[in-house]
């Protein structure tokens, strides 16, 4: 997209523009009513014929997120907030696909490019609509606030579920296809604005988030908490960057010299817009206490990169500026970065000209999306267990499905979701997949987050009578979520307590007893669950997150084999909570599978399948190469099993670890095959100097002599992924 104007070139516009407010002779020679809706005009013109046009008191208008109509310009309003996170949100009728961490265990780039072009397309429709029967509301534009590329690096952060999951590559790479898929490749127009958030180390607590200073390492910031954010803003430049709550290291993030002028604008060359997180900026005087007012809020904001303020802190600009806290260059300067963003939606040209004003309302929830949905579902539902029960055979005689998220269409909208006529859940799917001649037999059995009331127990006693039990067990929103969104929870969002539901757990104790029949456990959540005792009860378990409107069909066709799982992980299982550094710590150290030394339950990048798949013939094309060379991996990946079916291939490398203070290992890349069975494919990656670096305690990025080791298979390394069946081959290569 365009190059954003410099302050000085605005500011020498503006400047010549005192004596002569208007141009006659755009005016004379266009249709126009206001020379910037001539779209024969370079975007830039036009910005600085507005700006130059507008008081003090209109711009101030502009810089907070439902930006006012300023109407002797033709300016109208906007509202700056939407949502997008798996589908357009909070904005009514669209198609729901999987919460982010179950897009994330997908490990599928293409698939991911496919759903948030399809969300844009909706958008595009929805926005068209809105616009001719006068709807501005929020919710109802084209700038997203979405991908969230924060790091899962906390199982009990409630807001995990938002993110890609713990890898600062898998979350770099799949947050590029969301932005590209959002934004279009037009030359010229932004298909829809995306917004890269939090910027940054912004993981809970979320009891604590206007107040906490994230004291980490530079070291951790650049290898780990940095790396998305970067990749969103040098490789697909990402319309708009949003600030976080929290400090970083003693600034507020949305005020910090660190983030946002040394590394945001002078060293990755940003273009877009910053944004505050919403009422953010009161958080400064209120909760970081880093400044006395809220003019002087404003002001730090502003003066530091700000241009867009969610929440109500920029109208005390106009104080700020009679105080002398800003200047009105500066204000010129915050509001070029957001108009600049409104041409480029072309919401100053006529439709004729932009590309995407022909997407009509036929696209929204049309049954190519549902497809996708169907098909992001089935990829992201990860066979954590399987003792040979699955996959079931249709013509069972009876069939027993129970458990508090079994009928419950909640438990696949995850948060930060649009609404679907279409919604599919657990219990409906199953039962559309089955026999009809197969007796089912329904009942909840338990409650989700405490104990049946009544003491008449009619339900467990259930699974005996049936071939086989299907209990849907888990946590839902309600429990997990953000600050002021999840209703069951005791702490704000966040789960401090990382089991199984008491009251869940003891009715599968009663599930079992007494019988040898299978018993299948399909378990929603969107972080990790500490369930040992579960691995040790159930015959199958099937993590489906929170999957979207077609969640239902893709757990049914899944379980009755009409689908392979294919699903990983992209966040470690632990065992116990007292794996767990502190939450409020922000050291990786034994944090998420690239740090964590203990044992966990299920390792990052775990899933299993109803086939094998082995690799063979790891070959690397050198021995040994200089710090700025590249190398090729190779690996021979074969379906050796009965069914066709996906497998996730994935790359992790080890660094030379002299100071003991490395990850253990790092993915950095992976593909999905298709292979039928019998056959194979040889996968090839490349490794360059950006895969092998590590960051010295000063942030300064090295390549270190020594030897790596390259590690390639369908899990991460480790003795539990060996534990678990994960196939790996290992080589190693020396980097002079």
């Amino acid at each position: 997209m365009l190059k954003r104007i410099s302050l000085i070139f605005l500011s020498v516009f503006l400047l010549s523009c005192v004596s002569n407010n208007s141009n006659p002779e755009v005016s004379e020679n266009s249709s126009y009513d206001f020379p910037w809706y001539n779209p024969e005009i370079a975007f830039e013109e036009r910005l600085q014929l507005l700006i130059a046009e507008m008081t003090i008191e209109e711009k101030i208008s502009q810089l907070t997120y439902d930006a006012a109509p300023i109407k002797r310009l033709g300016v109208p309003e906007y509202n700056w907030w939407s949502e997008a996170l798996h589908g357009v949100a909070r904005n009514g009728r669209a198609t729901v696909f999987p919460q982010p961490i179950g897009l994330g265990a997908t490990f599928d780039r293409e698939l991911i490019h496919s759903i948030y072009s399809a969300v844009s397309d909706e958008a595009r429709a929805k926005f068209a609509i809105s616009q001719e029967i006068g709807n501005y509301a929020r919710y109802a534009g084209l700038t997203f606030w979405t991908p969230n590329v924060n790091i899962f690096r906390d199982p009990r952060w409630g807001r995990g579920m938002e993110t890609y999951g713990e890898d600062p590559y898998l979350t770099a790479q799949l947050g590029m296809e969301v932005v590209k898929g959002l934004q279009g490749d037009h030359p010229k127009y932004l298909k829809a604005g995306a917004c890269a958030k939090h910027y940054a180390v912004h993981s809970g607590p979320e009891a604590l988030r206007h107040e906490f200073d994230a004291i980490t390492s530079l070291k951790d910031l650049h290898e780990t908490y940095l790396p998305a954010f970067k990749a969103l803003v040098t490789e697909t430049n990402v319309e708009s960057v949003m600030g976080a709550y929290n400090r970083v290291l003693g600034e507020p993030a949305c005020a910090s010299k660190l983030l946002y002028q040394d590394i945001l604008m002078d060293t990755w060359g940003f273009q877009g817009h910053f944004l505050s997180d919403c009422w953010a900026i009161q958080d400064f005087h209120t909760g970081h206490m880093v400044t006395s007012d809220v003019a002087e809020s404003a002001a730090m904001a502003l003066n530091m990169g700000v241009s867009l303020n969610c929440g109500n802190s920029f109208p005390a600009l106009k104080e700020a500026l009679d105080r002398g806290l800003v200047t009105e260059a500066t204000i010129d300067e915050r509001l070029a970065t957001l108009f600049i963003t409104r041409f480029e939606l072309g919401l100053f040209d006529p439709p004729s000209w932009n590309p995407y004003s022909d997407i009509d309302e036929s696209v929204i929830n049309c049954e190519e999306h549902e497809e996708l949905a169907y098909k992001a579902a089935l990829k992201s539902m990860v066979l954590l267990k399987n003792n040979g029960v699955l996959p079931l055979k249709k013509d069972l005689r009876t069939l027993y499905i129970t458990g508090p998220q079994a009928n419950n269409s909640t438990v696949l909208m995850g948060n930060y979701y649009g609404v679907s006529n279409r919604l599919v859940n657990i219990l409906e799917g199953i039962t559309s997949r089955v026999s009809a001649g197969t007796t089912v037999d329904y009942r909840m059995g338990v409650l989700e987050y405490r104990d049946n009331v009544n003491p008449v127990d009619w339900a467990s006693g259930g699974a005996k009578d049936h071939e086989v039990t299907i209990v849907v067990l888990g946590i839902s929103q309600l429990l997990e979520g953000e600050e002021g969104e999840s209703l069951a929870s005791p702490s704000m969002g966040d789960r401090l307590d990382l089991n199984l539901p008491a009251n869940q757990l003891e009715y599968l104790r009663k599930l079992k007893e007494g019988h040898d029949n299978p018993v299948i456990v399909v378990m929603t959540g969107g972080s990790p669950i500490t369930m040992p005792e579960v691995e040790e009860l159930a015959d199958a378990i099937l993590w489906v997150w929170y999957p979207g409107q077609e969640g239902g069909s893709a757990v049914a066709d899944l379980i009755f084999g009409n689908e392979v799982p294919s699903g990983k992980l992209p966040l470690t299982f632990p065992s116990s909570v007292d794996q767990l550094p502190p939450y409020e710590e922000y050291s990786m150290k034994e944090r998420t599978y690239r740090y964590m030394t203990s044992t966990p339950l299920y390792p990052f990048g775990y899933g299993l399948s109803y086939t094998e798949f082995s690799f063979n013939d790891l070959h690397l094309d050198k021995e040994e190469i200089a710090a700025d060379e590249s190398l090729t991996v190779s690996v021979k990946v074969k379906n050796s099993g009965a069914l066709d079916a996906e497998e996730v291939v994935q790359l992790y490398v080890s660094v030379p670890d002299p100071d003991g203070i490395q990850p253990r290992w790092s993915l950095k890349n992976f593909t999905r095959v298709t292979l039928d069975k019998g056959s194979s494919t040889e996968v090839s990656f490349k490794l360059n100097r950006q895969a092998l670096e590590q960051f010295t305690s000063e942030g300064v990025p090295e390549v270190v002599p020594g030897t790596y080791t390259v590690y390639v298979g369908n899990g991460s390394p480790g003795e539990r992924s060996e534990e678990l069946g994960v196939k790996m081959i290992s080589s190693s290569f020396q980097v002079k």
